[in-house]
């Protein structure tokens, strides 16, 4: 059984931080993205990006809560550093 959480933010850059986070682990990582939606799969887990307007959702997917809980902070910590010029707040729900 999955373990699964998401992240709807409000930002006038949603489709910017999409693209930045996907270009940024496809260095390293399986990624595909469009400027709407993308996913990056992480050894812990999947990110799954949607990107409509000014909404931003994060969906994290991973075997068990432990795994889960890393991939959001890896995703939340690299969106908070690309997104420094505003006040992000990212509250996952599972």
């Amino acid at each position: 059984m999955s373990a699964i959480s998401t992240a709807i933010l409000t930002t006038p850059n949603a489709s910017r931080y999409l693209q930045q986070l996907c270009k940024h682990f496809a260095h390293k990582l399986p990624t595909e993205f469009t400027p709407e939606a993308g996913f990056i799969d992480f050894s812990m887990g999947r990110c799954t990006l949607a990107a409509q307007g000014e909404t931003l959702t994060l969906t994290a997917t991973a075997p068990d809560a432990e795994s889960r809980a890393r991939l959001e902070d890896v995703v939340a910590r690299h969106l908070v550093r690309f997104a420094f010029r505003e006040d992000l707040s990212i509250t996952w729900t599972a």
